[in-house]
């Protein structure tokens, strides 16, 4: 017998080597490819803010902050991409730093369970309604942050915990939401209906993708995506039309 780090092993054993497998939760860059690239885009996007003058806050944000974050009239005046650019800058280090770690923590649990497709969808559903939320609420006031995105993230994390039977996990998830809603409603300068909205968004993200998921047929896969599609049609129309609405108010 020869003597192994995990015990007492036959010569033939010894010799042999044991593929070494990633932990759950612990997913690799290839296990979650779009999380790594999102947060790439939201440090590459608050860089930009930094170069083109900005201060890393809100107030001073500088032009691409102005240019690209959520604000009511403009979108109503035409510049409707700000219901998506709005969702990659961020107001200030720690807001950035905050929202990247979320969004690892969840996209690293999250993507590798339900495929990059999947989870593409539900975030941008989940950004969208997060603009749709944020336009309803508080549509005169300028709006940046990926948190209506981190909200649905986690409101989908939990609803397929429970439906795959991880009570467990779907208890802890269900915990930190409630945490962060009530930072939500606690803490000033942080936008309700973005972290509402995004909420919403992503559970009927999840609960689409749960009911087709027990369709073992062919068609599923395409009803899930014109699903999701639809959800984000849906979102942008409420969007446009909360903007218009507020546009409207201020006019009259």
């Amino acid at each position: 017998m020869t003597s192994t780090s995990v015990g007492m092993r036959c010569p033939e054993c010894a010799r042999q080597k044991t593929r070494v497998r990633n932990p759950v939760g612990a997913a690799t860059r290839r296990d979650a490819p779009a999380t790594y690239a999102l947060i790439a885009i939201c440090v590459a996007a608050f860089i930009a803010e930094l170069v083109g003058g900005g201060s890393g806050a809100l107030d001073g944000g500088g032009k691409i902050i102005h240019e690209g974050g959520l604000f009511g009239p403009l979108v109503a005046d035409g510049e409707q991409y700000r219901i998506v650019t709005s969702a990659f800058l961020h107001a200030g280090i720690l807001h950035l730093g905050l929202n990247m770690f979320a969004l690892y923590i969840l996209g690293s649990l999250l993507e590798p369970a339900i495929g990059t497709t999947r989870f593409v969808g539900i975030y941008a559903v989940s950004i969208l309604a997060g603009s749709c939320g944020a336009l309803l609420l508080d549509p005169n006031e300028l709006t940046v942050g990926a948190s209506g995105g981190i909200f649905g993230l986690m409101a989908a994390a939990f609803l397929i915990a429970r439906h795959r039977g991880l009570d467990e996990l779907a208890s802890q998830i269900g915990f930190f939401v409630v945490l962060n809603l009530v930072f939500t409603f606690s803490i000033s300068n942080i936008s309700i209906g973005a972290h509402l909205g995004g909420l919403v968004g992503g559970a009927l993200a999840a609960l689409l993708i749960n009911v087709l998921e027990r369709d073992r047929s062919r068609n599923s896969n395409w009803m899930e995506a014109v699903g999701l599609v639809v959800l984000c049609v849906v979102a942008v129309a409420g969007a446009l039309l909360a903007a218009d609405s507020s546009s409207t108010a201020a006019l009259g």
